[in-house]
């Protein structure tokens, strides 16, 4: 992988521990836009993901892979109230954003890991299907996002996975070329936004939502435990 010269990272399930940073809020969440009523709010999440016999959510599903945005609107749909999809959002996002104030959990220490690939002379940026405000939260909170070159949330316009507009935005503002970028995510989608942007290597790791087989069956290059590897075979 001698022609890396970008490292495109997801951000959940990928920088943060996704069960752990998401998996209480979500539910909380849930709770909250079915309006305190138990039985519903497991009916939008198991309509969006969640495995009601084991708790995790399936890889490539909406509450996995999509963005804030299309969760409120399914959660809306899912409750009939399908013209409420804004006020599911603000209020889905103003607890996410909480969260990740208070409470994202990294996988390691996110400075230190983004400085030893800086000093290899290694472009670093985050594509996540959060919103970029969201993004911007999570990393001040362990003082990382000044370690980045490039943020890009659903909502910073260059599109949403699994097309390959994040990867080729952040090859053209690194001045680099798409077959020189790494992409590094837990899900489906990050593996289809490698291929579809022209990234020269997808790398899966399992700390989010997907097993082995399926970011393989996907196209994954390799499949490491958790970034805490990628240095290794960088």
């Amino acid at each position: 992988m001698s022609n890396v010269r970008g490292v495109l990272f997801d951000k959940d399930g990928t920088l943060f521990d996704f069960y752990r940073t998401w998996g209480p809020v979500t539910e909380a969440a849930a709770l909250a836009v079915a309006q305190g009523d138990p039985a519903r709010a497991e009916i939008i999440l198991t309509g969006s993901g969640k495995d009601p016999e084991t708790g995790r959510y399936r890889p490539g599903s909406p509450i996995a892979s999509g963005s804030n945005q299309e969760i409120a609107q399914l959660w809306a749909d899912l409750l009939g109230r399908h013209d409420e999809a804004g006020e599911i959002y603000r209020q889905m996002e103003g607890m996410f954003l909480d969260r990740q104030r208070q409470g994202a959990v990294p996988v390691l220490d996110l400075p230190a890991f983004f400085g030893r690939l800086r000093d290899r002379g290694l472009k670093l940026g985050v594509a996540t299907m959060d919103s970029e405000l969201g993004a911007v939260t999570a990393l001040d909170r362990y003082e990382a996002r000044a370690c980045l070159d490039f943020i890009c949330g659903f909502d910073t316009g260059h599109g949403v996975k699994p097309g390959g507009g994040m990867v080729q935005a952040f090859a053209r503002q690194m001045g680099i070329a798409a077959a020189d970028v790494t992409v590094v995510g837990d899900s489906p989608h990050d593996i289809e936004m490698a291929r579809a942007g022209g990234a020269g290597r997808a790398i899966g790791v399992l700390t989010g939502v997907s097993p082995r087989e399926a970011l393989l069956d996907y196209g994954a290059d390799i499949v490491i435990d958790s970034i805490a590897d990628l240095e290794a075979i960088l």
